[in-house]
């Protein structure tokens, strides 16, 4: 076997392995204005948003193969029939954390009760000054034959509008016939002084899911087998995955963890109704243990990446083989 085919298989083996006899799609980004907007096999799947009409950065909608959009709408589109109107800070795919520093930068406002209850249960938020995750410059938008790829630089800002740290987002996606992955690569740097990820269960790198998925339509699993919020939430584990039937369409999707990542296996922000989140940090509510303290501290001059996988798929979580995916996502290096 020639070097040509054996780094080809390498590439399809590391994608999952359904990957491995389905050709990749070709991928396109179109940069428009404070947007970037995707196709993959000529089906539209998303559209990144940078602009400073958001606090922060975020994707809307997300797409399965098929079209399918598997992210909630609200609060970008205020007319979709049926949505939960909680949260306005979930913005469908984002990152962010609820305190660096001191400063908020998960949340959006100091929210009234109202829009922090979710099913008929109240979901606290850090009251704490908002920050704001600024676009800099978009350093990369590479489309391709079998994978595009974006990068762009942001500073995140305190109340005060002083510069606290930068933040570096990084995306590659790929799809065929069945699947739609994002690679998602978050890099922030304590350019000016010492930098804090705070202790609190707002965080951190977050899918707010289309409702048709929310419990008790859709299932919950995590890689130990376990199902449902009261299993997931604030456990550890390589990955998660929700399913269920959406606009007629039987699909998924998955979050995986790279085991490159502090406190691999993560903890999961992971609620019944929709908001799906990754976060190493909030110990002292995933353990309800005050005294516990799961913060980070970046060094001055230093810098935290967290890397993730998201993983659209047909079927559930059996029917698409998320498990093996994952492992040979872990066997690539989880990069």
């Amino acid at each position: 076997m020639n070097k040509e085919k054996t780094a080809f298989l390498a590439f399809c083996l590391a994608l999952g392995p359904a990957s491995a006899v389905r050709a990749q799609e070709p991928v396109h980004l179109q940069r428009t204005g404070d947007t970037v907007s995707l196709t993959i096999g000529g089906k539209p799947f998303g559209v990144y948003y940078f602009g400073p009409d958001s606090p922060k950065p975020y994707f809307s909608p997300l797409r399965s193969a098929k079209g399918t959009i598997v992210t909630r709408g609200w609060p970008m589109v205020k007319n979709i029939p049926g949505e939960s109107h909680d949260h306005p800070h979930h913005r469908a795919l984002f990152f962010a954390h609820g305190d660096i520093n001191g400063i908020d930068f998960w949340g959006e406002e100091t929210p009234a009760k109202a829009a922090q209850t979710a099913h008929g249960t109240f979901y606290s938020s850090e009251d704490l000054p908002k920050g704001r995750t600024v676009f800099r410059k978009l350093d990369d938008a590479t489309s391709g034959p079998s994978s595009g790829s974006l990068r762009a630089d942001f500073d995140l800002v305190g109340p005060d509008g002083k510069k606290i740290a930068e933040e570096t987002q990084a995306y590659t996606f790929r799809g065929d016939q069945t699947s739609r992955t994002v690679d998602c690569e978050f890099t922030i740097r304590a350019t000016g002084g010492p930098v804090k990820m705070g202790d609190t269960k707002e965080g951190t790198f977050a899918i707010r899911v289309v409702k048709a998925l929310e419990e008790p339509n859709g299932t919950m699993l995590n890689s130990e087998g376990k199902t449902g919020e009261k299993q997931i939430w604030g456990k550890r584990a390589n990955w998660v995955d929700y399913s269920g039937v959406v606009a007629g369409e039987k699909l998924g999707i998955a979050i995986f963890d790279s085991p490159t990542n502090i406190k691999h296996p993560t903890y999961w922000h992971a609620r019944g109704y929709g908001l799906f989140a990754v976060n190493p940090f909030g110990e002292h509510d995933f353990y309800n243990d005050p005294k516990r303290d799961g913060s980070v501290t970046i060094p001055a001059g230093g810098s935290l990446t967290l890397r993730y996988r998201v993983y659209i798929h047909h079927g559930d979580a059996a029917d698409a083989k998320v498990a093996e995916a994952y492992e040979q996502y872990a066997k690539g290096g989880g990069q």
